[in-house]
């Protein structure tokens, strides 16, 4: 029977201090409960667009050359609720996003065991919840791409598809797809009711976007956010930077609201579709302030104003909101969402 949960659980980014987030503090995103597998009888089955059809059990699929790789998981409805969750913090706001040390071995392989057949461009991953979710996932994009059954050094919790999941860095959430149990190689995409009548976005001239995966380049202040005070004097600033095309280039952070822009301080450590940490000196003195941070990523994507994402996509966001997040410092050094 499947285990429920309360859904969503979100990342506390306010306290995280280093770019791995904590295996029993990442965001957690269900559709139909936790199902309850036994590791020892689980199968992954490929099929499909294949030479021969293959069963791994996940003794198997740890036989292969394994991997592990820092990269950042996020919703793609991320940062997209109302304003009603923006002053309560910044849990609340930017919470559905979370970065670790995935373990597994890379996809390509398992798929290549099976004898990948010319005409397959496609791949659909079923999992083995209630809902039985699935997803198609281009072939082209499977090139980084990890079957995991370890995080941040253990075993996969239930929670995080335990026993084995889809990990595409850099793509949205809902393409990694958790409690694997089967891929099917196609010719295309199946159009299943997860890609069409979920996670999909009307355009400003009425269309729907489907298959919009990648997560565009982001940043967020962490520290100080909504629900802190700041003391008079100096503190340091802190926040994450992510990119789903790749490594952050630069931060640039603003005291006023955007009328000018300074440099942050990134950490030495930045990997490809993983947290960036940065880190700014901030001085208090009792005057209001308007703080954000802007990230540019090594594509030179910039991450966009509210207003200039509302334009090029329309005012109905519900997906993918990478827009810059403003803080305002109130006198009295309280700090509430813009």
């Amino acid at each position: 029977m499947p285990r429920g949960v309360p859904t969503p659980a979100l990342t506390p980014l306010a306290k995280q201090l280093g770019i791995i987030t904590p295996s029993g503090l990442t965001f957690t995103r269900v559709h139909a409960g936790i199902p309850a597998l036994d590791p020892r009888a689980h199968r992954v089955i490929v099929h499909g667009l294949v030479a021969k059809p293959l069963t791994f059990s996940l003794a198997d699929l740890m036989r292969f050359p394994s991997v592990e790789r820092v990269h950042f998981l996020e919703c793609s409805g991320n940062s997209a609720r109302g304003s009603e969750v923006l002053g309560t913090g910044v849990q609340f706001s930017h919470g559905l996003v979370s970065c670790c040390a995935w373990t597994g071995v890379p996809l390509r392989a398992v798929l290549e065991e099976a004898g990948i057949d010319v005409r397959a461009k496609w791949l659909v991953v079923e999992g083995a919840d209630g809902a039985a979710y699935d997803r198609s996932i281009p072939l082209a994009a499977i090139d980084d791409a990890i079957l995991v059954y370890g995080q941040n050094g253990e075993m996969l919790r239930p929670e995080q598809g335990y026993p084995v999941r889809l990990l595409v860095p850099g793509f949205e959430g809902s393409a990694n797809v958790k409690w694997v149990r089967r891929i099917k190689l196609t010719a295309g995409p199946v159009y299943s009711r997860e890609e069409t009548a979920q996670y999909t976005q009307p355009g400003p001239d009425g269309k729907i976007r489907l298959f919009d995966f990648v997560m565009e380049v982001k940043s967020v202040i962490t520290a100080p956010s909504p629900g802190d005070r700041l003391r008079g004097g100096f503190t340091e600033g802190r926040g994450f930077a992510w990119s789903g095309r790749g490594k952050i280039a630069s931060v640039e952070v603003t005291t006023d609201g955007g009328t000018s822009w300074t440099p942050a301080i990134l950490d030495p450590l930045v990997l490809a579709k993983s947290f960036t940490r940065f880190t700014f000196p901030l001085r208090f003195t009792g005057a209001s302030l308007a703080i954000a941070s802007r990230a540019k990523d090594e594509t030179g994507a910039v991450q966009p104003t509210l207003d200039a994402l509302v334009a090029a996509r329309g005012a109905t966001l519900r997906y993918h909101v990478n827009a810059i997040s403003t803080w305002r410092v109130a006198a009295d050094g309280a700090v509430t969402a813009a």
